[in-house]
């Protein structure tokens, strides 16, 4: 290996950065770490597919204002970030866009603002694409091969042998065979390449397997030779290698997820890095398959680019100056009109009288609709918007299971767990109920085992025909049911396997929780509701799922922060908590009352066929019962408005009968061929901060998230900064995925859903067989075959709170501030004049 080293810094003389005996210094070493380190901060993690939540996949890069970041992606990697200007240019043609807008748009972006810019020359400007320079990689401009048209490029090709590698190394779950003596990523990748007879014909180079012995022995040492080698300026190392990283953003991704998850549990993670090696790797083997003259060509193209780096990044920011102007322009125009909505909702006082029960849902786009249907069919209810994991940091282990799953936004870690108990009947003993209990574990083991068995028998060689043959058969019920798809309800995946005379008896409980600990999450839950001033007779906790088939992308339905799960085991383990006696009698004795008349119950909303289902219901005393039976009545008429409003969007036809649309929804839900059970979070672009009868009686859209808050019963403000550090972080995360996916289908996003194949059972998905892990949202998320059902707006956050609290949050924490002063969302507060917003560091009249 030191034979190649040295040959290779005698070509290349300004590659040698270590000392003449061919040692390294110190300091080498040390901004050789710092770049790669650097570089790998830059990449936003992904979740697995079932524990998806949203993610923005520039959350790491918000230290940079937005356009300097389009810019460093558009010349690192060709990703777009600001709108396409064929989308701009449209939304101005249709009238989406006015003059106006473009003109207040102009005026709050400086620099157009300098050049005079007007509406006519932007208009004409994006007639044509941005004109971004390029930083190229070694392997770009070693690729200078005249048939490289004809095959595929190396690029690629070492994207899709890079994909397959990590595939097979992260497969925990659908391969059941693997090398022996697995390592660390860097020399399982090593091995395998070693193995591999196809890829240098695929790349054009047959006799690659001959120059595989130059490929490094560890990460460090293959960090070490292509950083010498390339000779770039250590200013650009970091740049380089993220650029690098970017080529398999997919993986990249998932392996920041480990780093992410390895930190919240207090240790550390090094995948990543070894990824960022294997492809610094592939380079020098490339390299040592090309002649002298080829390479010395392509060193001087490299650094020729890379030392104008700084300028090329320049260019490119100053390139995208319109385009930033256009994406402006359009969340202008859509402020204006939240803006008038807001103000009649303000103007109206809404008429209420006594409140028999308070509804809270969580903040998710999607209650928004419903909540505005039930509080118009029975005025008793009072709506609530709140977090939708209700504020319990919990892991749940279902009944007679060893997984951990988690209940809670993927920001955090869980500090408690969840598990299933077996309720028996009240006059049922101990020794009854111990008895249930085991009979229903075994149940459920027995169930599992032979899944488990069929499972493992279809996957071994000799099953490749004979298990077809056998089992061909018993697929033809699931295909029926997808091909003729039934009407029924959605079904409880957590008690799946579990028979159903234990189902009604199965509860979640908080596991080893003491009283006092209980108690604190009961006052802090209240207190954040805002319900400590009065309580309703009857108190429902709403949480919500999807319901889908077939769908590899389901659990991102179900929540887009919450780890991917239902509400249902947060709210029933939360229902159950506040009904405890001795957890009252412990917050009344800290001044917190919870009225012997009340009681609360759990519910779930389906947000594919907005049905309200109630969970224990049979523990309801008698005067709850007869309320939550009243309820449904409102429920029922107001999921109808609700999926009456959904209807068009979905293709259906508004005016059908009541139970015919509910059906359609139905079978939408229950057929495996259906792309688009529902479209999720789909067109969000606010967030409202502020107590109910701010936004009450306002057509939403589903566009907005609310949030419960009355800045009268926080006045220290530490509620405020709990929901702008948290709520608004995922608001954001959620709003940025959908930005994203929508402006770089290409890269950010996970392409057809048709062509979906999963990875490792849960890892995330191909488009088609190969090519990089996809992150990000679907085509069928954003689009309904004609148009798009997704507008690529940054976050509006509207509060109700005076301007000194919302001030101090921003002072208090670097990423919060990030967000407002470099724009990656807007901040607006209401006042008795209208809204304002913070911009540059001051508020100013929004409209």
């Amino acid at each position: 290996m030191q034979a190649t080293l040295d040959h290779a810094d005698t070509r290349h003389p300004q590659g040698l950065a270590h000392a003449q005996d061919g040692t390294r210094s110190a300091a080498f070493l040390q901004h050789i770490d710092a770049a790669c380190k650097q570089a790998c901060d830059a990449i936003a993690p992904v979740w697995p597919l079932d524990r998806a939540i949203a993610v923005n996949p520039h959350w790491t890069r918000v230290g940079l204002p937005v356009r300097t970041v389009a810019a460093r992606m558009g010349a690192l990697a060709n990703i777009q970030v600001f709108p396409s200007r064929d989308y701009l240019l449209s939304a101005w043609n249709t009238g989406r866009i006015t003059t106006d807008d473009l003109q207040r748009a102009i005026a709050r972006t400086p620099e157009a603002k300098a050049l005079g810019i007007t509406p006519d020359q932007w208009a004409a400007t994006m007639q044509t694409p941005p004109p971004l320079p390029q930083l190229p990689l070694l392997i770009d401009v070693l690729d200078n091969d005249p048939m490289r048209h004809t095959r595929l490029s190396w690029r690629q090709a070492i994207t899709h042998q890079v994909s397959q590698t990590c595939a097979a190394f992260f497969d925990d779950y659908q391969g059941e065979w693997r090398p022996e003596g697995q390592t660390d990523l860097y020399t399982f990748w090593r091995n395998t390449l070693q193995h591999d007879h196809g890829i240098g014909l695929l790349m054009g180079i047959p006799d690659l397997g001959k120059h595989l012995h130059s490929l490094p022995a560890t990460r460090a040492e293959a960090e070490c030779w292509v950083l010498e080698r390339l000779g770039l300026p250590q200013a650009v190392w970091a740049d380089y290698l993220e650029s690098m990283l970017l080529t398999v953003n997919g993986w990249a991704s998932w392996c920041a997820y480990l780093a992410w998850q390895a930190k919240l549990e207090g240790s550390e993670d090094h995948h990543l890095r070894e990824l960022l090696a294997i492809r610094l790797a592939w380079g020098a083997v490339v390299l040592e398959a090309c002649d002298d003259a080829s390479a010395q060509d392509a060193f001087g193209q490299l650094q020729q680019a890379w030392q104008h780096a700084p300028v090329v990044l320049q260019e490119a920011e100053n390139a995208l100056l319109l385009d930033e102007v256009g994406q402006l322009a359009l969340e202008i125009a859509y402020q204006r009109d939240l803006a008038q909505r807001l103000a009649y909702a303000s103007n109206i006082a809404p008429a209420r009288g006594e409140i028999e029960v308070q509804a809270a849902f969580c903040i998710d786009v999607r209650s928004e609709p419903l909540r505005r249907a039930l509080e118009a069919a029975w005025p008793g209810v009072q709506t609530i918007g709140f977090a939708g994991f209700f504020g319990l940091p919990v892991a749940y282990t279902p009944l007679a299971s060893q997984i951990k799953r988690p209940q809670l936004p993927g920001l955090l870690a869980p500090a408690m767990e969840v598990t299933d108990e077996i309720s028996a009947h009240p006059s049922a003993t101990d020794d009854d109920t111990t008895a249930l209990r085991e009979e229903a574990i075994r149940a459920r083991r027995n169930h599992a085992g032979m899944a488990a068995s069929w499972h493992a028998a279809s996957r071994w060689p000799g099953a490749t025909f004979s298990y077809v043959e056998a089992a061909g058969f018993s697929y033809l019920g699931k295909l029926g049911e997808w091909l003729r798809p039934s009407s029924r309800p959605r079904q409880r995946d957590d008690l799946d396997g579990l028979p159903s005379r234990y189902r009604q008896v199965c509860r979640p409980m908080l596991a080893g929780v003491d009283l006092a600990t209980r108690t604190d999450i009961a006052a802090r839950v209240i207190q954040g509701m805002g319900l400590t001033n009065f309580l309703a007779p009857l108190v429902v906790l709403v949480g919500h799922g999807s319901q889908s088939a077939n769908n590899a992308h389901a659990a991102a339905l179900d929540c887009g922060a919450c780890c991917g799960q239902t509400g249902e085991v947060n709210a029933r383990v939360l229902t159950r908590l506040l009904n405890e006696l001795p957890v009252r009698a412990l917050l009344h004795e800290r001044g917190l009352i919870i009225p012997p008349t009340t009681t609360f119950v759990a519910a779930l909303h389906n947000t594919t066929t907005d049905e309200i289902e109630g969970f224990d219901i049979n523990d309801l005393p008698i005067h709850a019962s007869a309320r939550w039976e009243k309820l449904q009545a409102a429920f029922v008429q107001a999921g109808d408005q609700v999926r009456r409003e959904r209807a068009p969007k979905l293709g259906l036809n508004p005016r059908a009968p009541h139970k015919e649309l509910l059906m359609q929804l139905r079978r939408r839900a229950n057929d495996g061929a259906e792309t688009r059970p529902e479209f999720g979070l789909a067109g969000n672009a606010a967030f409202i901060i502020a107590p109910r009868h701010r936004s009450q009686g306002c057509v939403l859209q589903g566009r907005t998230f609310l949030h419960d808050y009355d800045a009268t019963l926080d006045p220290s403000g530490a509620l405020l900064e709990q929901l702008m550090t948290a709520p608004m972080l995922v608001t954001h995360w959620i709003n940025w995925q959908y930005h994203a996916s929508l402006c770089d289908p290409l890269h950010l996003g996970s392409g057809n859903k048709v062509l979906h194949n999963v990875v490792g059972g849960h890892i995330g998905v191909f488009e088609g067989n190969g090519g990089d892990l996809r992150v990000g949202l679907s085509r069928q998320s954003l689009h309904n075959g004609k148009d798009w059902v997704h507008e690529p707006l940054r976050l509006t956050v509207v509060i109700d709170a005076p301007a000194e609290s919302i001030e101090a949050v921003l002072h208090k924490h670097a990423n919060v501030a990030h967000l407002v002063t470099h724009q990656w969302l807007h901040l607006m507060r209401f006042t008795e004049n209208g809204l304002v917003q913070f911009v540059q560091g001051e508020w100013q009249p929004a409209f």
